[in-house]
């Protein structure tokens, strides 16, 4: 099975992405966020996990976070007396998990040899990965020290809002409407905007010049 998906892994997780960052802009945002979006995070903590299933050990050590990160989860819907410890353990474990996704991302498009789709699909889910590990890095912060940031509108949840600020630090867009108002959110802000920066800069480099190198030796 996984050997079946494995050559279509950048595509399943661009578009489990894509269905996550942009679903509430079809579905209901209620309905999304109560019921969807958990469903397509899950699908797309699956399909890291095909992203990375050549490498067996590897593969076996996202499992074991994405289980970790389930039953943490399951286990706080029924017991609240831990809930710090719960949504640490939670936030720690998808943090890894997109980490070490994300920098096989870049392995594989940094080592690739020809430019295809698959190529140009890893690079552009890369840079999203980027945000969402920027997101959780935001929202731990802000689970350990409330109020880190600023401006999150009360009719948005603490996830949308971070999220949100997240892509809009990592894209150096910067409306300012949510802003990190302690040194650590401050600290995180430079981070998510410096990662943003060095991918395109380097990463993205890298993959247009093997590109046209490429078309030169076609031509």
């Amino acid at each position: 099975m996984l050997k079946r998906l494995y050559p279509y892994r950048f595509e399943i997780f661009l578009f489990s992405q894509m269905a996550i960052l942009f679903g509430a802009l079809v579905i209901p945002p209620a309905l999304f966020e109560s019921i969807l979006s958990p469903i397509l995070f899950f699908i797309n903590l699956l399909a890291g996990i095909v992203l990375v299933s050549e490498k067996k050990k590897l593969m076996w050590f996202l499992l074991i976070l994405v289980l970790i990160s389930t039953v943490v989860f399951g286990t706080s819907l029924f017991e609240n007396k831990n809930e710090i410890l719960f949504n640490s353990t939670r936030m720690a474990s998808y943090f890894l998990f997109y980490v070490i996704v994300s920098l096989e991302i870049i392995k594989q498009v940094w080592t690739a040899k020809i430019v295809n789709k698959n190529v140009i699909f890893g690079l552009i889910s890369g840079y999203i990965s980027l945000g969402l590990i920027g997101f959780f890095i935001c929202l731990s912060i802000e689970m350990v020290f409330p109020n880190s940031f600023q401006g999150i509108l009360a009719g948005n949840s603490l996830t949308e809002g971070l999220m949100y600020y997240s892509y809009i630090t990592l894209l150096t867009i910067g409306y300012g409407d949510i802003l990190p108002i302690t040194t650590l959110a401050q600290k995180a802000a430079i981070l998510i905007g410096l990662m943003g920066q060095i991918y395109l800069v380097v990463i993205t480099a890298i993959v247009v010049g093997k590109y046209i190198n490429q078309s030169l030796r076609a031509n």
